[in-house]
């Protein structure tokens, strides 16, 4: 037993992927790198020390202490960074175990309000039936937040897979335009498609790709002004097509905008204008786009508006 936990102590690709990280982040890996360079510095010193002093034992003695002292303080921290990890990894599962328990529950509640509300049971009084579209609207702000915490925990997991292949990202526009114009049209929001005829299409996980650009499209009516106006541009570049949305909403303070791809994070204007929101969203598209060997990037102006983008590769 002893000896088969020594062995899983010294799998490296193991303990990496126990801990849901790459091996150039691996304390175990960066350990034993850490005593490679220590070794060769060691040598390398000794090997100079002997040819300047004319004590070799001493330059020996001196090597040996400054090496035992540097892999104590690698060592130490080594288990540093084991630690955060284990803690890294805990928290994702938590998330993972939490989110799961809840979504059972929600959807059972879901579906019975919805059920309430559709009048089968009978008609409900104005006032009851105002209750309960306040209970659906939380209900529903509850299993968004779920199923993005989901989805966090998979993809720091590395458990979520994308099943790539060839898609026309002008028919995936229009199918998000034609979803929230009657939302944009609510606002007084203009929403419209710039796309030249004839693109290539690209490739990548279909149904991943629309989650971040439907919340490119959501966030960009979701933050604009009355009246206001939301392009959804695509366009080919170099080897790439770049699937742009712009605004003229209330924009992005500079202070903020270092931290916009953060989980959790929203700008303080954000909060000002929308109370809800998990702060997920651009955090799981980021790493959607990265896992589907694109590019992902914004520009904006506090009270101007701002546009944010993807590219997406073609296949050759």
């Amino acid at each position: 037993m002893g000896f088969k936990k020594l062995l899983d102590e010294l799998n490296i690709i193991a303990r990496c992927k126990k801990y849901g990280i790459s091996i150039w982040q691996c304390p175990q890996f960066l350990f034993v790198l850490m005593g490679i360079v220590i070794m060769i510095t060691a040598v390398v010193t000794y090997t100079l020390g002997t040819r300047v002093a004319a004590d070799p034992e001493t330059v020996l003695l001196i090597v040996l202490a400054l090496t035992v002292v540097l892999f104590v303080i690698t060592f130490s921290i080594t288990r540093s960074l084991e630690g955060l990890a284990e803690a890294n990894q805990m928290k994702t599962e938590f998330i993972n175990i939490v989110s799961h328990q809840l979504r059972s529950p929600l959807s059972n509640l879901k579906w019975a309000l919805e059920l309430l509300m559709s009048n089968h049971l009978g008609e409900i009084k104005e006032k009851r039936s105002e209750y309960m579209k306040i209970l659906e609207d939380n209900t529903n702000r509850m299993s968004e937040l779920v199923a993005d915490l989901l989805t966090v925990s998979r993809l720091e997991q590395g458990r979520f897979l994308l099943n790539k292949a060839e898609f026309s990202l002008t028919d995936l526009a229009k199918e998000i335009i034609a979803i929230h114009k009657p939302a944009a049209e609510a606002s007084q929001i203009r929403l419209k498609l710039e796309a030249p005829g004839n693109l290539p299409k690209v490739y990548g996980d279909a149904l991943r790709i629309k989650i971040v650009a439907e919340n490119f499209v959501h966030n960009a009516i979701r933050y604009n002004k009355d009246k206001g106006e939301v392009k959804v541009k695509i366009a080919p570049k170099n080897k790439s097509l770049l699937f742009a949305v712009q605004d003229n909403g209330i924009g992005i303070p500079a202070d903020d905008q270092k931290h916009i791809f953060e989980k959790f994070f929203r700008s303080k204007n954000a909060l000002k204008s929308q109370t809800h929101g998990s702060g997920l969203g651009l955090y799981i598209g980021k790493m959607i786009i990265e896992k589907s060997d694109g590019k992902i990037g914004f520009k904006s102006e506090k009270n101007k508006g701002s546009t944010f983008w993807f590219l997406l590769p073609i296949k050759a």
